[in-house]
């Protein structure tokens, strides 16, 4: 067994395997901008899906250079409390229960929780 020991080599530090009679991939190289003028140039197999947007090192989202340009996300308006009311409820309804409400308040009869 000492015979075949690997003595003055770093276990997983490097390989013994060459790289001889490998054949890479073919690879195209693309080049994305930011709207800061920085330039990524990243290589893709020729057979991958190349995505037209990029995160920039900036943190801005950089745009393939010669290819289409994405098409904007309709965005969602933000549901607020009151559109979810509505909802559930009709302004009609509402204006019954404020009513209501302050009738109660008016004649004194609504309970107000107490606070200890």
């Amino acid at each position: 067994m000492s015979d075949r020991s690997l003595r003055g080599t770093r276990l997983g530090g490097s390989s013994m395997e060459s790289e001889e009679g490998v054949e890479f991939a073919a690879r195209q190289l693309t080049e994305y901008r930011c709207p800061r003028d920085h330039i990524t140039k990243l290589p893709f197999s020729t057979e991958a899906d190349v995505p037209s947007v990029w995160e920039c090192r900036c943190g801005e989202t950089a745009l393939l250079v010669d290819g289409e340009q994405p098409e904007a996300k309709a965005v969602k308006p933000a549901r607020t409390h009151w559109d979810m009311l509505l909802e559930r409820r009709s302004v009609a309804d509402l204006e019954v229960l404020l009513e209501e409400r302050l009738t109660k308040l008016r004649s004194g009869t609504l309970h107000q929780r107490r606070s200890a």
